[in-house]
């Protein structure tokens, strides 16, 4: 199949190109399905899970826990304001320090 692209406009170019590139596009999802049905018969006929095979989650991302950190520091003006110590400083950590206060001053007991 050959197309003469010297007698195409421009926007005929254009609607050219997204057709072949929704098309490429049709392509690598019929790749991927295929190898998932090849993947998943071998898997059935011998038995195993993508689980065994693989371990963890399918998709190939893992859980993340994150855990809440306590916090280091504590505003002596308001004992509800507190801070881990990581990320940005609060504006009233900030405030204190250049009041004279220092760190550990700051740090909860």
């Amino acid at each position: 199949m050959s197309i003469d692209l010297k007698n195409l406009s421009k926007s005929e170019l254009n609607d050219l190109i997204k057709s072949a590139e929704r098309r490429k596009n049709e392509l690598v999802s019929e790749n991927v399905q295929r190898v998932r049905d090849n993947i998943a018969k071998l898997l059935s006929s011998e038995g195993l899970s993508f689980e065994q095979v693989y371990g963890g989650r399918q998709g190939g991302k893992e859980k993340v826990v994150k855990y809440k950190v306590r916090p280091k520091y504590c505003n002596p003006d308001n004992p509800t304001q507190k801070w881990s110590g990581r990320g940005l400083k609060p504006r009233w950590f900030a405030a204190a320090l250049a009041a004279g206060k220092q760190e550990k001053d700051l740090l909860i007991a």
